[in-house]
């Protein structure tokens, strides 16, 4: 088996595997319950939170327990929005036109509520201009919502600088309505992708609420977390116990929590290896698939996720090489997996102004850790001739 589809899910580490096993079966208790049992879960739990605040520098209260990357973003977004749903006309929200669906589709569904909703363009590398940022803030401006690293282009967008605009911006909003506390506007990142590969450090980076989930680094499915900077208030999704400061009500998943944690810090103590690693090889596969006759790269080549390949072959669609990898025991993506059972062309190759032929063709390798040169070499020997044969036959069918 070659696995190149890292960016829709990662294997468990094992070493995860083994510390949620004890969790799950030996130390199972309930965090709420007094009694020794619940008061050992509720302690790892806390040195969870502490584990995950220390990899992005900020406190412990600012790391909220969730069931995955949609859920944080749904609670971003909502959790903001909500408090203002009366009124929704009055307000305006911004966000771009390749975010993951978990984003966009939150967007589209607060527009149907009234609110006024600007979606940024990209350039033909996937991305945001600084002044498209700064052209479509207004007064009324609550939330902006831009992704660290695109999920199918690999796009790396200039966090930091965005954040430094919102935070200027929200200044100028002090001075001009002689508030002390102006809360507005927010800024949300989605860093599912990014969070093995590129800084986390929220200080540095200048976000207010951050989400990642543990499925993109060798952790559990339906795990991850919002980071929400202490200053900022979000109405909850859903109401029952004080779970997670009232945000996030229920029984904690124990051993989901604490493989989110332990995947981590595993990812984290790696970056330093793994991205030069990864980008080497990215490097070599992309220069190699280009020879391919009719064959274009989709995003920048070098501002793009370390394990990131997404090319077009033209004039044959992508879900026929998909397949046929398939029977090759080689596992590949067209787009992003959240959409691989619809048949409509990637939104993200639609908005670098690429045609949806163009987009049917895209195909999207991810690397991940036990990717080699060797694995690599393999899928280059078999490619070329099912592009060929699929556009012999495509011919053939003209």
């Amino acid at each position: 088996m070659i696995y190149l589809d890292h960016a829709a899910t990662t294997p468990l580490d094992k070493e995860v595997a083994r510390v949620m096993a004890d969790f799950a079966v030996k130390k199972f208790g309930n965090p709420s319950s007094l009694y020794k049992l619940g008061r050992a879960a509720a302690g790892v739990v806390h040195e969870s939170r502490v584990s995950v605040a220390k990899i992005l520098n900020c406190s412990p209260e600012e790391i909220i327990f969730t069931a995955g990357g949609t859920e944080s973003d749904n609670m971003a977004i909502f959790g903001i929005a909500n408090q203002f749903l009366a009124t929704a006309k009055n307000y305006h929200l911004i966000t771009t036109n390749i975010e993951h669906a978990a984003v966009l589709n939150s967007f589209k569904a607060l527009e149907k509520k009234g609110f006024a909703v600007t979606y940024l363009p990209v350039d033909k590398y996937g991305l945001i201009a600084d002044r498209e940022v700064m052209k479509a803030l207004r007064p009324n401006t609550l939330l902006v919502s831009i992704m660290y690293a695109n999920n199918e282009i690999g796009a790396i967008e200039p966090i930091a600088k965005i954040a430094h605009i919102v935070k200027n911006y929200r200044h100028i909003q002090r001075v001009d309505t002689i508030s002390k506390e102006p809360r507005f506007p927010v800024f949300h990142t989605d860093g599912c992708q990014a969070a093995g590969y590129l800084e986390l450090n929220v200080e540095n980076l200048g976000v207010d609420l951050m989400t990642l989930n543990g499925s993109k680094i060798y952790g559990p499915k339906q795990t991850g977390i919002l980071y929400k900077n202490k200053n900022i208030k979000l109405e909850p999704l859903l109401y029952g116990g004080e779970q997670e400061f009232g945000l996030r009500p229920g029984t904690e998943n124990v051993s989901g929590i604490v493989g989110f944690a332990k995947s981590l810090e595993l990812v984290s103590q790696s970056k330093n290896k793994e991205t030069p690693r990864l980008t080497k090889l990215r490097d070599y596969f992309i220069m190699e698939l280009l020879k391919i006759p009719n064959t274009a790269l989709n995003g920048h080549p070098t501002l793009r996720l370390p394990n990131n390949i997404n090319v077009s072959f033209l004039g044959i669609e992508g879900e026929s090489i998909m397949l046929k990898l398939d029977r090759e025991n080689i596992y590949v993506s067209t787009g992003s997996a959240c959409h691989s059972l619809s048949l409509e062309p990637s939104h993200v190759i639609l908005a670098l102004g690429q045609s949806a032929e163009y987009a049917h063709g895209s195909i999207r390798f991810t690397m991940g850790k036990s990717t080699t040169k060797k694995e690599l070499e393999q899928v280059l020997k078999i490619l070329p001739k099912i592009v060929n044969e699929l556009r012999r036959m495509s011919a053939l069918g003209h």
